[in-house]
């Protein structure tokens, strides 16, 4: 029976970790009440799904009541975007965003456009990097909301989030960002580094799909939010809807678990990428999408000039799972918008790999797919 791929498609989603597995079992037999319930099976369910709150609270500096469950990263954007601008209608109808950002940031933002708000698009250098003086000079007298991401989903590039923090707070606009790459990679303290709204999600970090969060600020200032799921009042009445007590404590152990071994976890995991860079750094024609350090440690994002992107990823696809891009628009053969961003061309940014590692990947792995790329990439050019 032929092995399965080698999976390095980890910024699509990450394998469930055993333990996070572990950890959710009871909430799906024993203690699978309605957290809402007010008998044995609903309290049960409830402690579990306080407990993962105030876990979760203290990986981000947080209070547990600041601490939202949403379905995952995409609702949480929604919600602090959407939310943020029928809340605020008085005071602006600005927001700020970077051209790098996910769909689930643009196109709530694009739908702001069609009700008519203002959205300033920021640019990046060729790095991926916003520069901070483009964010002060953007901001207006109503603007209300900066939405930039920790870590973007393709080139896996980190902003200055306490700088852009610092400028938002200087001026008095809130700042969000979508860490749903970032949370259990890379440091997060919503208090030093300004943030007022933070989405997540578990599935990026070794926890289960279908559930993420968003951190409102509840102080200093207090974040006003208008909700944009209506029903019982769950979630402070700004996220309606039955809580799913499996995947909240899934979540807040797969972060747990992420942000306790993070230092040295991510070290391994960056070893492994340059050990994968250093094999096909000189291939022809070969281009290192985003900044060379200031990334994920997991992340590597490759073009190949004169390749046909489609041939390449047809070629790997047997024997390796990666992508050429955001899981999301993974069908579209447009060229990724991220990529043009930072100057690429067309052939370029369609003739992308967009590699993504986790703890669960080896040394053996690694070379296996550096072969592979060598060997496929090769042959392209004889």
């Amino acid at each position: 029976m032929p092995h399965p791929p080698i999976y390095l498609d980890n910024h699509a989603t990450t394998p469930l970790d055993p333990l996070v597995l572990e950890a959710m079992m009871p909430y799906f037999t024993d203690r699978f009440g309605n957290p809402g319930s007010t008998h044995l099976y609903g309290w049960e369910a409830g402690a579990g799904v306080e407990q993962a709150r105030e876990q979760i609270a203290q990986i981000l500096g947080a209070s547990p009541q600041e601490i939202i469950f949403t379905s995952g990263a995409t609702e949480a954007n929604n919600l602090a975007i959407k939310g943020v601008a029928e809340a605020y209608l008085a005071e602006g109808r600005h927001f700020i965003t970077v051209v790098t950002e996910h769909s689930a940031v643009l196109a709530p933002l694009q739908y702001l456009e069609g009700f008519g708000f203002s959205v300033t698009y920021l640019p990046v250098d060729g790095n991926g990097l916003l520069d901070p003086q483009d964010l002060i000079s953007a901001i207006r007298s109503d603007t209300v909301l900066v939405s930039v991401m920790a870590a973007n989903n393709e080139i896996g590039v980190i902003q200055d989030l306490k700088t852009i923090g610092q400028i938002c707070k200087e001026r008095g606009v809130l700042f969000h960002t979508d860490a749903a790459q970032g949370i259990g990679k890379i440091p997060l303290d919503v208090n030093p580094m300004g943030i007022d709204l933070l989405s997540f999600t578990a599935h990026k970090c070794h926890g289960p799909k279908g559930i993420g969060g968003l951190y409102v600020r509840s102080r200093n200032p207090r974040v006003k939010l208008a909700p944009q799921i209506y029903g019982g009042g769950q979630e402070q009445a700004l996220r309606s809807g039955t809580l799913a007590p499996p995947q909240i404590v899934g979540m807040a152990k797969a972060l747990t678990l992420a942000v306790e071994n993070q230092t040295t976890e991510q070290a391994q995991i960056r070893e492994l990428r340059e050990r994968l860079w250093s094999q096909i750094a000189t291939l022809p024609g070969i281009y290192l999408n985003g900044h060379p350090y200031q990334r994920l440690a997991g992340n590597l994002n490759v073009s190949f000039a004169g390749v046909d992107g489609a041939t390449l990823l047809a070629a790997l696809r047997q024997e390796v799972a990666l992508s050429s891009g955001s899981a999301c628009s993974s069908t579209s053969l447009k060229p990724s918008h991220v990529l043009k961003s930072i100057g690429r061309s067309d052939q370029l940014a369609l003739a992308s790999l967009r590699i993504g590692i986790s703890r669960f990947n080896t040394q053996a792995e690694i070379d296996r797919v550096a072969t592979l790329i060598t060997d496929t990439v090769t042959c392209r050019y004889q």
